[in-house]
């Protein structure tokens, strides 16, 4: 099994011995002849940028949850998956609930200054609901993760299809979803039908002094209503991983701004380590006629 990889130069020393030992049956090209060429790995950056001479390749893996990058390539053919990696969740789920956490125990309201605030006593997790926009595989585990410590958890999907474990609201029941979110975070994907989807009108949609933690992506957010409610003081407070401009110009005013935390990306990164081997069972599947793991819905974008 020849399989291309299609990614930036610095990828190579990281992916490489991860994937062939993960797939020993494959043999792992930089450049080579395209008609020769079983498989692609994939990730943004690369040199290749036309797939159109790779007739017969199986698959594209994309090392990359987000596919928003080539799923609209007009010279993609072949069949598209998506990257699910368990360590992905696992990080994902983690950086949540460690925000969430700040947020649901007023962490920031004790300031060291000599001032004896013990009537500022933090809620219970199950006084403090959680909605969560977007039910995929990243959803699910941060849902799963803030539902063991007690949270109500609430998942919003466009599908409105039932995950076990989290009520679900579908996509006529968004303003539900939001008027019951002490905490709101988005883990939807950048498609038409998200972009823009937090607007003035859904934010004022939030309780009081509800917080924002946004690692999915950020064209979903509209920044100037986000500063709004923040300088109103409806919204409590955002924690923002992803932003429409990236790096985030250093002038942009989210830096400046007491009521944003920025992080630069780091939410959750793909991991060689245990991504690897979720790519080997596509390529072994592929290769065998199997049906493909995590297949994109071109119409829908992921």
């Amino acid at each position: 099994m020849r399989v291309l990889f299609a990614a930036p130069h610095g990828y190579w020393s990281r992916w490489a011995p991860a994937l062939q030992a993960a797939c020993p049956e494959m043999t792992l090209l930089r450049e080579s002849d395209p008609a020769v060429i079983d498989a692609i790995i994939y990730a943004p950056g690369g040199e290749i940028s036309d797939l159109s001479p790779y007739v017969n390749a199986r698959l594209v893996q994309s090392l990359w949850a987000g596919v928003e990058r080539i799923v609209t390539n007009p010279t993609l053919t072949q069949p598209l998956a998506r990257m699910v990696d368990p360590g992905l969740a696992q990080g994902m789920a983690e950086f949540c609930t460690g925000w969430a956490m700040r947020a649901h125990l007023g962490m920031d309201a004790y300031a060291q200054d000599g001032e004896w605030r013990n009537h500022l006593v933090p809620p219970l997790a199950s006084e403090t609901p959680v909605t969560i926009l977007g039910t995929g595989e990243l959803g699910r585990s941060v849902a799963a993760m803030l539902g063991g410590i007690g949270f109500p958890v609430t998942g919003f999907s466009a599908s409105g299809r039932a995950v076990p474990g989290m009520r679900v609201l579908g996509a006529d029941q968004l303003a539900e979803a939001l008027t019951g979110a002490r905490i709101l975070i988005n883990l939807l994907p950048d498609t038409a039908a998200t972009r823009n989807l937090l607007d003035a009108a859904r934010l004022a949609l939030l309780p009081q002094g509800a917080w924002l933690i946004n690692p999915g992506r950020g064209t979903v957010l509209d920044e100037d209503a986000l500063i709004e409610a923040l300088d109103s003081g409806h919204l409590g407070h955002a924690v923002l991983d992803v932003f429409r401009t990236e790096p985030l110009p250093p002038e942009h005013p989210f830096w400046g701004h007491p009521g944003v935390t920025v992080t630069p990306h780091i939410a959750a990164e793909t991991r060689p380590e245990t991504a690897a081997p979720v790519a080997a069972d596509n390529l072994l599947r592929a290769m065998a006629g199997q049906p493909i793991l995590h297949l994109v819905d071109r119409a829908k974008g992921y």
